[in-house]
């Protein structure tokens, strides 16, 4: 005979949520920037504990609640694979030169009174052509938050930039998996999609440009500047070509012809160790702590760029805190806050309380702006607990489809609006996989870009205020039926 599973309700699911905000909010105001080091991820755990013991009060068997973990577990695979590439990527095209390349004609081109606007353009840029706002970031979103330190901009406002533009790509190029995921989900059409997901993101991106250029016009300093010292130290420490863009030219393009990921970067980490040999001979000898360069000395400097710490002297204090890597070695810290985030997701999913908190936002009201407002919460309330992108997507995609037919609403309504609240807002949660990777990747806490991520964090409210004036709310056709 089967054990009688009790149905939890809205209270108990939302019991492990709010401690765990209100821990996490203690932890952070007592460990500041060291709340990444390890006590947030226990906090994490705290959550998932106070969850399973929810569910076993509901008789639900603890194997099946340790399965979901598993599940969710594998499920970012991928993810941390990524993660740790990422971080054997930033070690090798330190170590060859090519980020330091990007910081020597980035200071030359890129002038403080446009630095911002110009940050999100470009990301922008990248982001459409590439589809992934995790390369984005790893690429030139280093070198960025390297220039903007070189000249003395906060590094909030240049990773704000950076996410923004990055963030852009990922909800609207086709070739993003997001971008994919929504329409799949909700039975809209791929390019319909996209066509009716500008009007939204198209007005997103140019308040969101508007005020950056504010933002940069009052804060930063637009008189004229001399890197003349940083320029000479960084043209004495390493060999500076425009050859070395090759490595990420060549990343880029791999991911626009829909290349893995992981071969992707794995290729351009390799790429990385060998250009480093070739262009950065000199340091690579002074590194190894011999005479001249050997196959030895240069294997075993290569490695370590690629798995754990590297630290190159330049003899400038500023440039020598963006010469520094933590390879694979330093994204550990982002990995394991990814893994307790996930054990807490699936604990919450397998007590049904994810699902609870979706249908209760479901049942608010029947009208069109509820129902576009249910969505949104939906898509929040699964960021902040199941700590994972997609999952913002596909349950309330799957729960919210019935209720736009119902009012006889288009999927692009819910494909948009899955988007909007769910894909850019997974970046602003610290404990979720995409807030983890990008502050762990840019150096960069959460806490100091949000205000700045000024796109993710707006796109919500945009989508709200098209819902609220009616505007292009488009209707279920014949072919929809």
């Amino acid at each position: 005979m089967k054990t009688k599973i009790n149905p939890i309700s809205l209270r108990e699911s939302l019991i492990p949520i709010v401690i765990l905000i209100v821990l996490l909010g203690y932890n952070v105001y007592t460990y500041q920037d060291e709340a990444m080091n390890g006590s947030n991820q226990f906090i994490l755990l705290i959550g998932a504990a106070i969850a399973c013991i929810i569910g076993l009060n509901k008789k639900i068997l603890f194997k099946s609640m340790i399965d979901a973990v598993s599940s969710n577990i594998k499920s970012i695979t991928s993810a941390i694979l990524i993660l740790l590439f990422v971080g054997a990527l930033s070690g090798t095209w330190l170590l060859s030169g090519i980020i330091p390349s990007m910081i020597y004609y980035g200071l030359q081109i890129l002038h403080p009174s446009i630095f911002l606007p110009s940050c999100l353009i470009i990301c922008a840029i990248i982001s459409v052509s590439t589809g992934s706002s995790w390369t984005t970031s790893a690429t030139v979103g280093i070198a960025l938050i390297g220039i903007g330190r070189a000249i003395e901009i906060s590094d909030g406002m240049v990773a704000g930039a950076v996410i923004s533009g990055a963030y852009f790509g990922d909800k609207l190029s086709p070739l993003s998996d997001t971008t994919n995921l929504a329409p799949a989900v909700s039975g809209s059409n791929l390019f319909s999609h996209i066509k009716y997901l500008t009007i939204t993101t198209v007005p997103t991106i140019i308040v969101t440009l508007i005020i950056l250029s504010v933002v940069n016009f009052l804060t930063i300093p637009t008189g004229p500047t001399d890197h003349k010292s940083l320029l000479t130290t960084i043209e004495n420490t390493f060999t500076i070509t425009p050859l070395l863009f090759t490595v990420p030219l060549m990343v880029i393009f791999m991911i626009f012809k829909k290349t893995p990921p992981l071969i992707a970067l794995f290729i351009g980490t390799i790429l990385g160790g060998i250009f480093a040999v070739i262009f950065q001979s000199s340091i690579i000898t002074s590194l190894s702590g011999e005479s001249e360069l050997t196959f030895r000395g240069a294997y075993q400097v290569i490695l370590n760029s690629i798995t754990v710490d590297t630290y190159i002297n330049s003899g400038n204090v500023t440039l020598n805190e963006l010469f520094s890597s933590g390879g694979m070695k330093g994204m550990l810290n982002t990995i394991w806050l990814v893994i307790c985030a996930m054990v807490f997701g699936g604990i919450m999913e397998s007590i049904g309380a994810l699902k609870k908190i979706s249908s209760s936002l479901l049942n608010l009201g029947k009208s069109t702006f509820s129902i576009f407002a249910s969505t949104v919460g939906s898509c929040l309330a699964i960021n902040l607990t199941a700590s994972d992108q997609y999952l913002s997507i596909v349950i309330p995609g799957k729960m919210f489809s019935k209720a736009y037919k119902d009012q006889n609403l288009a999927p692009e309504n819910l494909s948009r609006t899955l988007e909007d609240s769910g894909t850019v807002t997974s970046v602003l949660i610290p404990w979720n996989t995409c807030g983890a990777y990008q502050s762990g990747i840019l150096g960069v806490s959460v806490a100091d870009y949000f205000i700045y991520a000024i796109f993710n964090w707006l796109s919500p409210f945009m989508t709200l205020l098209i819902a609220a004036f009616n505007f292009k709310i488009k209707k279920m056709s014949v072919r929809d039926i």
